[in-house]
């Protein structure tokens, strides 16, 4: 039977940029390499573990860039978080809170806004 989720993967414009904005956030590259001349497998892992994220080019698979995130983030303190990240000179909002719980919205480089809430 399935164990786990390995990883989710994001279709993205440029790998490199959004490597360094993953690097921002804290996330450790597992492995970047050749999946056929020219495409990269590029795997990202979050600070505390889980499943992992993967960085497809879009343009390797003839397609356009994901418009969003397919999966949320999160964070046991989100006030902290959201300052860690703006003094790392990512555009991030205030905490809001819901009935369901409390959350940020990340931009990355390419337009996309991740969603961390405090589901930690």
């Amino acid at each position: 039977m399935i164990g786990r989720i390995a990883s989710a993967v994001v279709v993205v414009a440029d790998q490199d940029v959004m490597l360094e904005f993953f690097g921002r956030l804290g996330f450790a590259l597992v492995r970047d390499a050749e999946m056929w001349p020219g495409a990269r497998w590029v795997e990202l892992a979050a600070p505390e573990g889980g499943s992992n994220l993967v960085l497809s080019s879009a343009k390797d698979f003839d397609r356009e860039p994901d418009t969003q995130y397919p999966m949320t983030f999160a964070a046991a303190d989100l006030a902290a978080t959201a300052a860690e990240l703006r003094a790392a000179g990512v555009e991030v909002t205030d905490v809001v809170t819901e009935p369901w719980g409390s959350y940020v919205r990340v931009t990355d480089p390419e337009g996309r806004q991740l969603l961390v809430n405090d589901r930690a």
